[in-house]
């Protein structure tokens, strides 16, 4: 077939919907090089919906090795161990940071959460025990960095700002906060860096999901207001902020548009996927020559309230 298709004609497609992958039909999306070998499944954390489900080999390896070397030794020192204090359950992240922390030549202490059982309970408005679930789960982190050697730290910004009212983070040895799971605003993201920090830990913020990867971001300053701004991990994926209206339009820059996510590798193909997020179209910078994305946070969240959880 010699025929090129158009972004257009990959919409139509019905299996690159929200039903995408049904469990009895996994095999129909195995590669022909991947052919018989086992897989992993992983699960999107289904915020707005049934969780959608990819099936994976070692993409997930890849997308964090690259990671890694964006990382300044510095701060997330070669051979230090990681604590991972976010959300697990089927969901490839407590995969991917254990192979981070691997890659950078450490181990790594995990804590369980459910992040599904956080959202319930605050969509049936049972605050107190999701509080107390909270709890539960920064209480076990910072029972870990007082009696074992942790230098690097992954976590959500509601989990840093918990783990900061039961031990001092700086102080208890960490030297590098990688930070992902919920939207950040600036005003956020200065109170991390200076006030739950102290500027002694360095704050990385990342975008990404199951589908994507991970996006990094460009350095926090001060003189941009502390805004993130994030860059796909080109050429595996691809980031677009498009009128809601009529996707086939990028939005100016500076403009608010609907993301959408285009992911192209060996194992997987996912072309214009509209993401459940809204962001800022940013100009390319430094060593990212496409555009960035900036001050994400879930679609339509000024009209109405997405519940993303504790953490």
């Amino acid at each position: 077939m010699n025929e090129v298709l158009t972004f257009d004609d990959l919409r139509r497609f019905p299996h690159f919907q929200d039903e995408w992958l049904r469990d009895e039909q996994n095999d129909r999306w195995v590669p022909q090089a991947y052919k018989g070998r086992p897989y992993y499944i992983f699960e999107t954390g289904g915020t707005t919906g049934m969780p959608k489900q990819r099936i994976g080999w070692e993409d997930h390896f890849r997308d964090y090795e690259e990671f890694s070397e964006t990382l300044d030794d510095r701060y997330f020192p070669r051979g230090g161990n990681w604590l991972m204090l976010g959300p697990t359950g089927p969901r490839r992240l407590r995969l991917c940071i254990e192979h981070l922390a691997h890659v950078r030549g450490g181990s790594c202490y995990h804590v369980d959460l459910d992040p599904r059982w956080v959202k319930r309970l605050i969509a049936t408005k049972d605050i107190e025990m999701a509080n107390r679930y909270k709890d539960h789960v920064v209480e076990q982190g910072a029972t870990i960095m007082k009696n074992r050697s942790v230098s690097c730290l992954f976590t959500t910004p509601k989990l840093l700002e918990a783990l900061d009212a039961k031990i001092n983070v700086p102080d208890a040895g960490i030297k590098g906060v990688f930070c992902g799971g919920t939207q950040m605003t600036p005003q956020n993201v200065r109170f991390m860096v200076e006030e739950i920090l102290d500027n002694r830990a360095q704050f990385v913020p990342t975008y990404g999901n199951t589908l994507m990867g991970l996006a990094c971001s460009r350095p926090l300053t001060a003189a941009d207001n502390w805004s993130i701004t994030y860059y796909a991990p080109q050429p595996r994926a691809v980031l677009r902020v498009v009128d809601p209206e009529d996707t086939q339009k990028t939005v100016d820059y500076g403009a608010w548009g609907r993301v959408e996510l285009t992911t192209l590798t060996k194992e997987f193909f996912m072309p214009r996927f509209l993401e459940r997020d809204e962001a800022v179209r940013r100009e390319p910078w430094d060593r990212y020559s496409w555009d960035g994305v900036g001050e994400v946070r879930p679609f339509g969240a000024m009209e109405q309230k997405t519940i993303e959880g504790v953490y």
